[in-house]
């Protein structure tokens, strides 16, 4: 895995701090990490973006996120456990996965001003 995607899965992290931030914070300093959380999540998704494909970069960034919320909602936040949670969330990492695997351009291929497909 290159760099520029495991800078997506570190922009998923952070997805998953604000939106945890988004419902626990409550004090002045939880929302500043919530905010400072909300605006390092989308600058590293924007910055790898513009050198993967960026559907792919979305799909895995959203569902990354979305799994991890809901894991961590389980095991911090005392959310209920979930056999089915447990496997819709193996579910789309399966999808992720299978989307990461079948996508053929090449990191920094990204295209081109000018460039023709």
């Amino acid at each position: 895995m290159g760099k520029n995607w495991l800078l997506v899965v570190a922009a998923a992290m952070f997805e998953v701090m604000w939106v945890a931030g988004l419902k626990h914070a409550d004090s002045f300093w939880e929302w500043l990490l919530t905010v400072v959380a909300i605006l390092v999540s989308f600058a590293v998704l924007i910055y790898s973006g513009k050198r993967l494909p960026t559907s792919t970069v979305y799909a895995v960034f959203v569902g990354l996120g979305t799994a991890g919320t809901v894991i961590v909602e389980m095991a911090v936040f005392q959310e209920p456990f979930s056999w089915a949670k447990v496997g819709l969330i193996a579910l789309l990492l399966v999808g992720i996965i299978g989307l990461k695997l079948v996508t053929h351009e090449h990191e920094g291929d990204a295209h081109k001003e000018g460039e023709v497909a």
